[in-house]
């Protein structure tokens, strides 16, 4: 079992390579962390690109804030009205719960090519002072990095973060004998599933056909686990009968974080330093599509995965794995497809 922190990070316009080098940190770290059972989900507002709600996508933002376990924010010469709005979400939301933690990093560093200083700055900073909540300064990335991993640390000794076993790590239970009645199957070891006689198991990411003759008919409870696409039909169980127009589901969940925390880190380690930051964004661009599954634009997967392909050649490899994991099959389209076969053939 993965133990999820959710981290949002706010910060404005003008710190983007702050804030990128900030994702690819926490790349880095899930990929030591994941193997000890901890995965960092970190929030960033080109997760809501495609997601603005009924209220309006700032209210989207705060939704999201309030779940979180971390708040990050980062600020330099000016702090905008929206990401005050979300300090004062995430201060409000841990003086009611106790979560999630604040931390607050101000750039002290010169100001940009004809750069100036706001009054937001002096107000924000006056507000901090007055609810007793102080600043981190930080002047360049690799101050605010080396800061905020000691804080991970401090969260891990006080049981905050749970590191757990690896799972491969664990030992083999001892064999025991299982009875399933009628002509069935008996499991046996982690993870394992026995189906008892006339029993049907489908899970996994699955589509097109599954012929299992006529029907399915369970005769009671019904199990389809993975990501299913059905076209139109009848599904039949002991008390119900569901007609089946379309299924398409989306992709989320710890399993497709984990696949692009380690296909980040791969971009990290093969991307030439003047290229990392726009591979990271491209990176985020392409998993906020993926996310979408069966409902994915071709299209467009198919111009991001070309675009990191031109700034990492070296990760190739890498992009191409990760569209052959079970968890993205059927999400890429015969474009993407046609542009992933250039790219392992060149």
């Amino acid at each position: 079992m993965i133990d999820k922190k959710k981290v949002f990070l706010a910060s404005s316009e003008e710190l983007v390579p702050d804030r990128r080098e900030f994702e690819i940190f926490i790349g880095r770290k899930n990929k030591s962390w994941i193997d000890q059972g901890v995965f960092i989900d970190l929030i960033v507002w080109e997760d809501f690109l495609d997601a603005l709600g009924p209220h309006g996508l700032q209210q989207e933002y705060n939704r999201a804030i309030r779940a979180c376990d971390l708040f990050v924010m980062l600020f330099w010469t000016r702090v905008g009205r929206y990401t005050e709005e979300e300090f004062d979400t995430a201060f409000g939301q841990f003086q009611a719960t106790r979560k999630p933690f604040v931390f607050t990093y101000y750039k002290d560093a010169p100001l940009p090519p004809g750069g100036c200083v706001d009054s937001s700055l002096a107000a924000f900073q006056a507000k901090l002072k007055a609810l007793g909540h102080y600043q981190t300064r930080y002047s360049n990335t690799e101050g605010l990095l080396h800061h905020f991993a000691g804080q991970l640390d401090k969260l891990v000794a006080k049981g905050f973060i749970e590191f757990r076993p690896n799972p491969k790590d664990w030992p083999m239970p001892a064999q025991v004998s299982v009875n399933v009645p009628g002509s069935g199957a008996a499991a046996v070891g982690p993870g394992a599933k026995a189906v008892g006689e006339r029993g049907v198991l489908v899970e996994g990411n699955n589509s097109g056909d599954i012929n299992t003759g006529t029907r399915i008919d369970t005769g009671g409870a019904a199990y389809v686990g993975g990501s299913v696409n059905l076209g139109s039909g009848t599904f039949v169980g002991r008390d119900q009968t569901t007609t089946v127009t379309t299924i398409h589901s989306g992709l989320s969940g710890g399993d497709l974080e984990v696949l692009f925390a380690n296909l980040l880190a791969e971009v990290v380690r093969l991307a030439p330093p003047e290229r990392m930051a726009e591979a990271s964004a491209r990176l985020q661009e392409l998993k906020t599509e993926v996310r979408k599954g069966k409902n994915a634009d071709d299209g467009v997967l198919a111009r991001i995965v070309n675009g990191l392909a031109d700034l990492v050649p070296k990760a190739v490899g890498a992009l191409a794995g990760a569209f052959a994991a079970p968890l993205l099959q059927g999400v890429a389209g015969p474009v993407t497809k046609i542009v992933l076969e250039k790219l392992k053939g060149g």
